[in-house]
């Protein structure tokens, strides 16, 4: 897996604590967050490159056979992946609602 840039983002604190709630209620990290609504921000002005992988997944990576290789792992996530790893089964990025 290709590494993952890190930055330091410097906010206002009630725009901080807004994020986290908003989070919370998502059940996503503050981080998780700020990339999903980057991610969307991006994709609704045109500008998400083509390339762009899906959001990790949260949780334990699945198990793998004996001998299997990081990119047949990879291979056999995306073709059972319908959703393009944006969240909820319609797609919106939402969590399915209870």
């Amino acid at each position: 897996m290709a590494e993952r840039k890190k930055i330091l983002l410097r906010l206002d604190p009630a725009v901080h604590d807004a994020l986290a709630r908003w989070a919370g209620d998502e059940l996503r990290s503050t981080n998780a967050q700020i990339e999903f609504l980057l991610r969307r921000a991006l994709s609704d002005a045109g500008r998400l490159p083509r390339d762009t992988k899906g959001m990790p997944r949260r949780g334990r990576p699945p198990r793998r056979a004996p001998g299997e290789s990081d990119q047949d792992a990879e291979s056999a996530e995306d073709a059972g992946d319908s959703d393009g790893g944006a969240g909820g089964p319609d797609g919106d990025g939402e969590p399915p609602q209870a």
